[in-house]
């Protein structure tokens, strides 16, 4: 291969000629477009009837609308057919009157001199008409119709010229080829700007002189279905291109970045980059300004097909700054360059940041949660304390009737237990009501050290107490912190337990007791 590229040459290329290996991309077919690139709109008007009429009304119009092969055609047609037509009139008046025949009698006073022929009577016309005047041929003042007639073909040559001549200015005036200097990107591109999603084009100005009062608009064509059922075929939506701020209202003395911001009031408000590939639209721009040195009204048009919409791409600056003056570089009006975007519509973006992460749950609100679940089913003084900042508060009532049920029957059954559990316990204790006093005899008369007594007890209280108090100790405990040691004893479970009560007490004590 390096032999080859030596011999040939570095622009000698390998090509594969086997058909069959060659894969060929499919070719997208050419969708139909509403206005061209160069603005020219593809509408025919067709079966009009007896509409036709009604051009003719506007002949001046119609005539400055055809275009220029047309223009000429009836310019040279309409003067020819002019010239012709009053040359013939004066070569019949020549006829009428005889002078043919008299051309040469010097004797014979003819309407005009020196006409012999309707060539001779053509150069009369061109002469008058051109006001060439050279003197040869002239009207006698015995010719009554003939100067008539000179007077019908000076009104009708003004006619003619002003009517011919105006409709050629108007038409070379016309400040359509000021628009071939009003230049459009190729492609229209969507990326961010100032964090928002925009679609965005460029418009340049290629001649020095300005536009007076540029303003640019754009509409979607696009074919929709109402929700009635009517097929609105190429229907028309404005975008928003700054119109209430003031942005639409162009200084064009150098390349500007036409920015429409996607928002809930966009048409591409549920635009993303995959349905974009299915979309089917036109972007028509439109920019309207006042030419410098006519003052007359230019107005410039392009369009954009969803193909040349381009996702996650930005223009490529064209400015810099040179020694005292601003250079625009052209070559690269249309390169764009890719930028990072995201690839899902505004909607879906706004959706996704409107619902909740789970991760922003607040942890401690959840543990919160569980100790009040615990207080609830372990304390009964949480219960009470509820109920009445429930009462107060009003919590309660904010919550759904079928949870407040629910937790109504919880508390009820709840407390219905402990009082149930407190009452048993209750009536154990009280049935061995003697003993405690023997207890405090025994504990009083005993050489065990107080020490000793005093520790069961508090071992005692401290693991049965919650076992054994009703609802009522509760309150009473949560007002008295302090109880004596014979309401301990006689609410301790080790009395209140099957059995006889000597079997708990210390041996020393068993023994004492056995003997009185």
């Amino acid at each position: 291969m390096a032999a080859l590229r030596r011999k040939f040459g570095e622009d000698y290329q390998v090509v594969n000629t086997n058909r069959a290996n060659t894969f060929s991309a499919p070719v997208k077919k050419k969708r139909q477009r509403f206005v061209d690139k160069n603005g020219r709109c593809n509408v025919q008007h067709g079966n009009l009837g007896g509409e036709t009429s009604r051009y003719l009304s506007d002949l001046f119009t119609t005539l400055v609308d055809l275009k220029w092969r047309w223009n000429m055609l009836i310019f040279i047609l309409t003067y020819t057919i002019a010239w012709l037509v009053m040359a013939s009139m004066w070569w019949i008046i020549a006829y009428i009157r005889g002078d043919l025949n008299h051309g040469h009698d010097s004797s014979y006073t003819p309407c005009v001199a020196n006409v012999y022929n309707f060539p001779s009577a053509f150069l009369f016309f061109i002469e008058t008409e051109a006001t060439i005047g050279y003197g040869y041929r002239y009207i006698t003042e015995k010719c009554p119709e003939g100067i008539i007639l000179f007077l019908f073909q000076s009104l009708l040559g003004s006619i003619v010229d002003a009517f011919l001549i105006g409709c050629m200015f108007i038409k070379m005036s016309q400040p359509k080829k000021r628009a071939e200097t009003l230049m459009f990107s190729q492609d229209a591109v969507i990326s961010q700007r100032d964090g928002k999603l925009c679609l965005m084009f460029r418009v340049g100005n290629l001649r020095n002189s300005h536009m007076v009062s540029a303003q640019i608009r754009c509409k979607l064509i696009k074919s929709r279905q109402t929700p009635e059922g009517e097929f609105l075929p190429l229907d028309q939506c404005e975008l928003d291109v700054g119109f209430g701020t003031g942005a639409d209202q162009l200084f064009l003395v150098s390349p500007l970045t036409i920015c429409h911001e996607i928002n809930p009031k966009s048409p591409f408000f549920e635009l993303s980059q995959r349905s974009l590939m299915n979309e089917q639209f036109e972007i028509v721009v439109i920019l309207e300004g006042i030419v410098e040195t006519t003052g007359m009204t230019c107005q410039a048009r392009t369009s954009y097909t969803e193909d040349e919409v381009l996702w996650g791409h930005r223009f490529l600056p064209v400015m810099s700054l040179e020694e005292g003056f601003f250079r625009v570089d052209y070559s690269q009006f249309h390169i764009t360059f890719e930028v990072p975007t995201p690839v899902y519509s505004v909607k879906e973006h706004e959706e996704k940041n409107s619902l909740p992460s789970p991760l922003s749950t607040p942890v401690h609100a959840l543990g919160e949660g569980h100790g009040a679940r615990r207080d609830r089913v372990f304390s009964v003084d949480y219960i009470n304390s509820l109920d009445e900042r429930g009462r107060h508060s009003g919590a309660g009532g904010r919550l759904p009737s079928k949870l407040q049920r629910m937790s109504s029957s919880g508390k009820e059954d709840l407390q219905r237990k402990v009082l149930l559990l407190s009452s048993q316990h209750s009536e154990k204790a009280c049935s061995t009501g003697d003993l405690p006093l023997k207890l405090q005899r025994l504990s009083s008369s005993s050489p065990v050290p107080e020490a000793e007594n005093r520790l069961q007890l508090k071992s005692l209280k401290v693991g049965f107490e919650p076992m054994t108090q009703s609802t009522g100790d509760l309150y009473q405990h949560s007002l008295q912190p302090s109880l004596s040691p014979a309401t301990v004893l006689m609410h301790t479970p080790l009395l209140t337990a099957g059995g006889r009560a000597e079997d708990n007490l210390p041996p020393k004590l068993r023994r004492m007791n056995a003997d009185r």
